[in-house]
């Protein structure tokens, strides 16, 4: 649906869903949902993280996270444990399980991507970046003051 008022916010809430829908489509045989990928292709890349630390890198709120990292502990891709450093802390690490899903992942994130890009060019593809960035910023900013 095509709204007459706040045609931009429209259209970004559209490509937003139709870019989650896909993205579940495409993690659907690993068996996981979308933000859970996100969750392992961090552990994956930077290594065990605190889970402070993974909210402010996926820029989600404590108890989402929590939910996730639950459902990804009891299907055996990540575990959590006390921090060497500061047993107050809890730190959560890839399993071998899900390192074994990493392709996979990686092989949906791609399709995805290359999907989301479409026809475009190089240059059209780092103008439509530059310009979303320019569209989080203030949208971040307005977030924070409320």
């Amino acid at each position: 649906m095509r709204l007459s008022t706040g045609p931009l916010s429209s259209a970004i809430f559209r490509v937003a869903r139709a870019h989650k829908a896909l993205a579940a489509k495409l993690l659907r045989s690993t068996g996981l949902r979308p933000g859970q990928e996100l969750v392992l292709m961090t552990l994956w890349e930077h290594g065990p993280q605190r889970m402070t630390d993974l909210v402010q890198t996926l820029d989600t709120d404590a108890p989402s996270m929590t939910r996730s990292i639950g459902r990804l502990e009891r299907a055996g891709l990540v575990r959590r444990g006390p921090s060497p450093v500061d047993r107050r802390v809890s730190v959560v690490e890839a399993t071998e399980a899900s390192v074994r899903l990493r392709a996979d992942v990686e092989a949906a994130w791609a399709e995805l991507e290359a999907v989301t890009a479409g026809s475009l060019g190089k240059d059209e593809r780092r103008q439509l970046l530059a310009l979303l960035t320019g569209l989080e910023t203030p949208l971040r900013e307005a977030g924070d003051r409320l």
